[in-house]
């Protein structure tokens, strides 16, 4: 057949492993070596190439107007309408940014078919298995000249399995592509067909069935196909030749300037039906063209209705393939693996600047460097009796989260690094009848487990915000099966798990990680300072890269498309939403989201990961952690928002470390606390507060030590832990092993359990707690590193406390019963509390949410008697919590007589009614309105 010399552009399509076509301004030729067998359509264009950039431009601008078409009800600037916001400025940012995202996504569709598809690159890249007994791999290294895998597979060798310019080579967008094709076992026979496919996860152990090809071709012809209809099959360019012959004759023309001008649709179908008037009649299907009299729809194609109709009836012939298909048993016993489960690698490069070896970047699996040995990636496919079987599904969020957070590698007893099976199965609880933590976590009254430090990093001691290996489940911990389970059984206890995600910067290291992963310093990254933490040493993401985007939105997905993740946790927004990082004074006004600081492409990126999820998978939560309350972090992407679902009030726990460390009981201010708690009014209802969690307790080793203490007075210190968590600093002084009096530990007791309450009812719909803080953990955590001698003395949880009757006992029954409130009551999904009593003075809080009243008496010595507190509705009052109680280490100077209360008609705090209530000094009370009083 004669062909044109207008090349295509190859890349792999996500679907079968095979390559495909994108169209190209200029002619360039792929060679390949004549032992692959790739599958294409050939496709012939007549159109010169001014035609084509033409149709390249006309194609971008259908595509980018789709995208407008499809986004109708979109307000650029809705959510500052909402909210009642007027500035010009930040206005005009928003409509700019919306239109460069409409501009974003048309550049999209010109490289993808859709914005799953974008979001899916983990189905191509890395080492796949495909049926066609070999092993496909595919990474992106646009700075080398050179691609192989190397591994104990190969003997290490640069060359066995190797890419580069004439051998598979790579496309313009520098993806690198390898076969590594099954080794044929000794004495065994090479298939018959090339495409002979294996099944090698269902009925792997089905054999050869013994049907030869010639006998199920045979079959299909008399049982399936219509006389003639199968005379294609064999030979499957017959068709195509058969086309252009008819077209352009035996001798056609070889170059598109030797084609010339073709006529027009119209002149060519009169003079093709002229020619063939006198042919006999075909089996093949009869079409005709009509003429609607429509500018745009000139000649119409249509067929035979009967025998449209005996098509649609017809079924594919799968059945007859079926027989050929044999199973892993069959392929194990004729082939050994390219690559065996496993196998050690590492891609290897040949750059500018010479040979380099690294981890790839979509890598599952990975050994850390350890003892001096370069760190290597692990193929990971085990049999199939062997790979982890789902037995629960996945949960609907609930309306308000409550959040245990974790770290698998301490949540052990023991001075040692923790795995996935220990944290499913091995922490002694002897207290709750378990053996488990995670039945502790449900039974505590938590409704989600986040887990940090998950995702590989290289160093233990950065608690796992340096990731190296964004793909891969931390080896230290176990296997992917393993944290597969974790998962499992946390969604078979009704427990969602959420993922602390780290898409703001990355580690720095080059032999493992991104950095300089193709030999070049910009394939990820940006470069010169922009490509550099301000402080922490980290390397930050080109979020205006195509094939960045692509990376980190792929890398979501494949979170939960493997592991069944339900939420992610967005870590440390503030340093990739601004150049500098973050670390400058913000005083709220609009202006400082909209300057020239302002990382566009990174807000972008932002919208298009929560549009993204939020479409592929409805039931997602995303939660935003930012501390500059970036403006509409939580409101509809088509409204001018982020789209996330949370955002994480910061600010709450710097406040409580604050005040018990800077200020005196008696000093404490009332107003400070509520404003602080409650955020910005704005976004409160989709706040996640908490007292305390990593950030508290938890020694952030990856800086100096003289940086770190730079930070922590700094005005970005939410994001580094000050060392101590509030139980440390209440309840041991500073000294977990010294005896405290009754009076220190009545104080640390009270002011933890109010701190708690206040924190977990006066916000939005969602509350974290660090595992361990429910009983009121008095060590820090601190990872082994350098300075401390690699000790792991502070990187576990002392479970044992909650053995021993005492203070943590007293904490964890309040902590277990505070979370039953919201379970019973629907505290933190009703709307946000009235705050109708604020006074400095007599330091008392009070404060109305759905039929709920909460009173709180935070001054260290007064107590009063009959203190007048305003409700609306006219009724009994019942206490259902009381911090006090003797059960939860309390006094109990509130007898239970005194529970119930009746409402008098007076007019306090704005409301019609109230109610006279006892507040010991540090005690706080919930009251339920359990009778209404008609009047």
């Amino acid at each position: 057949m004669a062909s044109i010399s207008l090349q295509p552009k190859f890349s792999l399509h996500p679907n079968n492993s095979i390559l495909h076509f994108h169209p190209q301004n200029k002619p360039q030729i792929i060679f390949f070596t004549r032992k692959v067998k790739i599958k294409t359509k050939t496709k012939c264009s007549s159109i010169d190439p001014q035609q084509q950039q033409q149709k390249q431009r006309e194609s971008f601008t259908r595509k980018k107007k789709s995208v407008i078409e499809t986004e109708k009800g979109v307000d650029p600037v809705g959510f500052l309408t909402k909210l009642g916001i007027t500035h010009k400025a930040f206005a005009q940012f928003l409509r700019e940014r919306y239109k460069s995202l409409k501009d974003l996504k048309a550049e999209i569709f010109t490289r993808h078919l859709n914005l799953q598809e974008m979001a899916s690159g983990f189905e191509i890249l890395g080492t796949h298995r495909h049926r066609e007994h070999r092993v496909d791999y595919m990474d992106w290294a646009p700075g080398a000249r050179y691609c192989a895998l190397v591994g104990d597979f190969n003997g290490w060798s640069p060359t066995t399995n190797a890419a580069r310019e004439g051998l598979y080579g790579h496309d313009d967008y520098g993806y690198w592509f390898i076969i590594l094709e099954d080794k044929l076992r000794e004495g065994e026979e090479p298939d018959e067909l090339y495409f002979q496919q294996y099944n090698y996860v269902d009925d792997y152990d089905k054999g050869d069935s013994g049907v030869t090809i010639d006998e199920v071709f045979q079959r299909a012809n008399d049982e399936y196909w219509e006389p003639g209809e199968d005379r294609f099959i064999k030979n499957r360019f017959e068709l195509p030749a058969k086309l252009y012959e008819r077209l352009f004759g035996p001798n056609g023309p070889q170059t598109i300037e030797e084609l010339g001008e073709i006529p027009d649709a119209e002149t060519r179908y009169k003079a093709h039906k002229e020619l063939h008037k006198d042919d006999p009649p075909s089996n093949l299907p009869p079409f005709d063209v009509i003429d609607n009299g429509k500018e745009y729809d000139i000649f119409n194609v249509v067929a035979d209705p009967a025998w449209q109709e005996k098509f649609r009836n017809k079924k594919p012939p799968l059945a007859y393939w079926t027989e050929i298909r044999k199973g892993r048993k069959a392929w194990l016993k004729k082939y050994s693996p390219a690559i065996p489960h496993g196998s050690k690698y590492r891609v290897y490069f040949n750059t500018p600047d010479g040979p380099l070896e690294r981890v790839p970047a979509w890598a599952t699996f990975i050994q850390p460097d350890a003892e001096g040995k370069q760190a290597y990636a692990i193929h990971w496919e085990p049999p199939p009796e062997y790979t982890y079987k789902w037995k629960h599904t996945a949960i609907k969020p609930p309306k308000s989260l409550r959040i245990y957070e974790c770290h698998v590698g301490i949540s052990g007893s023991e001075p040692k690094i923790s795995s996935f099976n220990d944290f499913t199965e091995k922490v002694p609880l002897q207290l709750l009848n378990s053996s488990y933590v995670l039945p502790h976590v449900k039974r505590a009254g938590y409704n989600a487990i986040q887990l940090i430090g998950i995702v590989e990093h290289k160093d233990y001691f950065t608690v796992g915000y340096r990731v190296t290996n964004f793909f891969a489940v931390s080896s230290r911990y176990g296997t992917p099966e393993d944290f597969k389970r974790l998962v499992d059984e946390a969604h078979g206890l009704g427990l969602l798990v959420l993922l602390d995600i780290v898409h703001s910067y990355s580690a720095a290291d080059e032999m493992v990680g991104l950095s300089r992963f193709d030999g070049s310093n910009d394939c990820y990254f940006h470069t010169g300072k922009r490509g550099h933490h301000k402080y922490w040493g980290t390397r930050m993401f080109k979020y205006g890269d195509l094939d960045v985007l692509h990376f980190l939105l792929s890398n979501l997905n494949w979170w939960i498309s493997e592991y069944k993740i339900d939420g992610f946790h967005f870590h440390s927004l503030a340093s990739m939403l601004y150049t500098h990082n973050g670390f400058a004074s913000f005083t709220g006004d609009l202006e400082e989201y909209c300057n020239q600081y302002v990382d566009n492409d990174a807000v972008k990126y932002l919208i298009l990961a929560n549009e993204i999820l939020h479409a592929l998978h409805p039931n997602i939560i995303t939660i935003a952690e930012d501390a500059t309350f970036y403006p509409g972090l939580c409101e509809p992407a088509s409204q001018g928002g982020l789209g996330f679902d949370y955002h994480v009030n910061l600010s709450a726990s710097e406040m409580w470390l604050s005040l018990l460390k800077n200020t005196p009981d008696h000093e404490w201010s009332m107003s400070k606390i509520t404003s602080t708690l409650l955020g910005n009014k704005n976004y409160a209802d989709k706040m996640l507060v908490y007292a305390e969690n990593h950030n508290q307790v938890a020694i952030f080793s990856c800086i100096s030590k003289a940086l770190f203490e730079w930070i922590k007075f700094s005005s970005y210190k939410y994001s580094i832990s000050g060392g101590q968590s509030l139980a440390e600093i209440l309840l041991t002084q500073g000294n977990d092993k010294a005896p405290q009096s009754n009076e220190l530990l009545l104080r640390g007791s009270s002011l933890l359990k109010m701190i708690k309450l206040i924190t977990f009812t006066i916000g939005g719909r969602g509350y974290l707690n660090f595992m361990g803080n429910e009983f009121g953990h008095p060590k820090r955590v601190e990872f082994p590193m350098p300075s401390n001698n690699f000790s792991f003395s502070l990187a576990n949880r002392c479970w044992d406390l909650l053995e021993k009757e005492g203070v943590y006992q007293d904490l964890f029954r309040f902590d277990k019963d505070m979370m039953k409130l919201d379970k019973n009551e629907k505290v933190l999904s009703r709307g946000l509390p009235n705050i109708h009593h604020v006074n400095d003075t007599n330091m008392v809080i009070s404060y109305l949410r759905g039929p709920l009243l909460f009173v709180f008496n935070f001054h260290p010595t007064d107590s009063y008697e009959r203190y007048c507190i305003g409700v609306d509705e006219a009724g009994e009052y019942q206490v259902i919590l009381n911090t006090d109680e003797r059960r939860y280490g309390g006094q109990g100077i509130v007898k239970e007589e005194q529970y119930l209360q009746r409402t008098i008609s007076k007019r306090v705090d704005g409301l019609r009614n109230c109610i006279e209530v006892s507040l010991p000094s540090r005690t706080a009370q919930v009251y339920k309105l359990s009778r209404i009083l008609r009047i």
